[in-house]
């Protein structure tokens, strides 16, 4: 397996350019906002153009408390972060540097409230937002879209993109095709490791994950505890909490183990790394 799909022909990126706003498609021409915007807002088509030939993708897990991996990490070509995790207060182990910052609707509000870390000193980072197509749409609708065209109105120089919705769709038809659950009809969410995963294998020639547990993990009696985010020591547990999500069948919930399985079956064959803790996925059974 090459590639899983050409995503970065899937994402949509809202620039700012004097008074107007550039949106930057693709070929496959997503739904398309209201005339009355498109006549205040310009629109150009084009991919997203980036690569690196050797990424790290820093998860927010608590493994990386300690670890004391900040420099093997912003050694790296390009650093991808996932939603609001800070890097201010523990560089030692996260590192400092962001290339690529992967932001779920949900995380929005709090990326806003830590505007000055994550935003005003982020000028070179690029920011890629998901959401279902309710919180993206461009006809004014769009509360999420609404807000980052806002946001890039304050911040011109900031590099804001978001996943156009047929792509979105792509994602939920490699995750059926990976497991074979539908990702709907079982209540499921993609969690933002998902997303992530699925963009660095697009974007990276090697991607080192760094905080990312084996799918056997929390089912060990003996698994060390540790907190779900390296930035909230006290906050919920990491184990409890993939378990409890993994587990659920009532309202909709993150797959994370399932996903960790999809992710060491790539690594089988695909250029994936992880560390903290350092694991390889078992062979397959010849």
């Amino acid at each position: 397996m090459a590639k899983l799909f050409f995503l970065s022909a899937g994402i949509l990126c809202i620039h700012s350019a004097g008074s107007s706003v550039l949106i930057i498609f693709n070929s496959e021409h997503p739904t398309k906002p209201s005339q009355t915007v498109r006549e205040r807002y310009p629109l150009s088509y084009g991919p997203l153009k980036m690569r690196c030939k050797t990424c790290a993708l820093v998860t927010s897990s608590g493994q990386l408390t300690g670890s004391k991996r900040g420099g093997e990490i912003d050694r790296s070509e390009c650093v991808i972060r996932t939603n609001d995790a800070p890097t201010a207060g523990h560089q030692q182990d996260v590192g400092q540097r962001t290339s690529l910052r992967v932001v779920a609707h949900s995380s929005l509000q709090r990326v806003l409230r830590s505007r000055q870390e994550l935003l005003n000193a982020s000028q070179d980072t690029v920011f890629i937002f998901w959401g279902p197509s309710s919180c993206m749409r461009q006809d004014g609708t769009g509360h999420v879209y609404n807000s980052l065209r806002l946001l890039n109105q304050l911040l011109p120089k900031l590099k804001v993109y978001i996943i156009s919705r047929l792509k979105m769709l792509k994602f939920d038809e490699l995750f059926k095709k990976e497991t074979g659950i539908d990702r709907k009809s079982s209540n499921s969410w993609l969690s933002t490791g998902w997303f992530t995963m699925v963009i660095a294998l697009e974007l990276c020639d090697r991607t080192n994950v760094f905080g990312m547990v084996p799918p056997e993990f929390c089912r060990s009696p003996s698994h060390p505890s540790v907190p779900y985010h390296y930035y909230e020591p006290s906050g919920p547990d990491e184990c409890s909490m993939y378990l409890s999500h993994e587990r659920s069948r009532r309202g909709s919930h993150h797959r994370f183990i399932t996903e960790k399985t999809v992710f060491a079956n790539w690594a089988r064959t695909l250029n994936i790394h992880f560390y903290q803790p350092d694991w390889k996925p078992w062979p397959t059974n010849s």
